[in-house]
């Protein structure tokens, strides 16, 4: 039996590799496609700290020499493996939040009291096409002006991979990954379309966060459970309670 990761690459293969080594069979169904949109900085505007909600928004950015002088300034990455991300894009200042776009605010809010950061400053906010939140007008209205810049954009992939559809087919997948409200609207789409929408929804669905596991549990599913935090260690968590014997 496989646990069908719906991650995007790259990272659903760091995913499967975390799951191998813990003895589980895994089957990749990337739900999103990653497109990178070209990065144009204004070389005027003066930033005190940049916001990254996805690592998804550092990849590529250290081949676009408009941004070589972003470096310098303090970054704040949602969570752990975005704070990575952007080390590796070449940022030496980066503040790790616990995961979520709350705990991203928090952080940024902590480092003003702290005096890290000016109070009423001008962050650059380096985002996806698609946003479940509204993190600019968040910060907006505790005084930041946040200059938004879409760097890249997930396209939905429209059919599950052949073994995935075999797999669910011959009941071969143990449990669902889900790791965002588009990732888990475009499964169940290519589920249905692929006739197999009945066998996906009767096993365990793992979401990383309430918002995304209401999205399966309004499709039908029984088997909803949620990561306690919206990391994917809390999410692996919830696998192994959702097929604990």
């Amino acid at each position: 039996m496989a646990v069908l990761v719906t991650r995007p690459h790259p990272d659903n293969e760091a995913t499967a590799a975390t799951l191998h080594a813990r003895g589980f069979e895994v089957l990749l169904a990337p739900m999103l496609r990653f497109e990178a949109l070209a990065f144009q900085d204004d070389s005027d505007a003066h930033y005190h700290a940049v916001i990254v909600t996805s690592a998804n928004a550092l990849r590529g950015f250290e081949r676009h020499p408009s941004g070589q002088r972003l470096l310098k300034l303090p970054l704040f990455a949602v969570g752990e493996h975005t704070a990575q991300a952007a080390r590796h894009a070449g940022f030496g200042d980066v503040i790790a939040a616990d995961g979520g776009v709350a705990a991203l605010r928090d952080a940024v809010l902590a480092s003003v009291k702290a005096k890290r950061l000016k109070k009423a400053g001008t962050l650059l906010y380096l985002a996806g096409a698609d946003l479940a939140r509204d993190l600019a007008g968040d910060l907006g209205e505790r005084g930041f002006t946040v200059v938004t810049h879409t760097t890249y954009r997930m396209i939905p992939v429209a059919e599950l991979p052949p073994a995935a559809r075999e797999g669910f087919a011959a009941n071969q997948i143990a449990a669902v990954l889900h790791y965002s409200r588009r990732s888990a609207r475009a499964f169940l789409q290519a589920a249905r379309t692929a006739g197999v929408e009945i066998s996906a929804l009767a096993i365990p669905q793992c979401c990383i966060s309430d918002a995304v596991a209401s999205v399966v549990r309004d499709a039908g599913a029984t088997q909803v459970l949620t990561a306690s935090r919206p990391d994917e260690n809390a999410l692996l968590e919830a696998l192994m309670r959702a097929l604990r014997p």
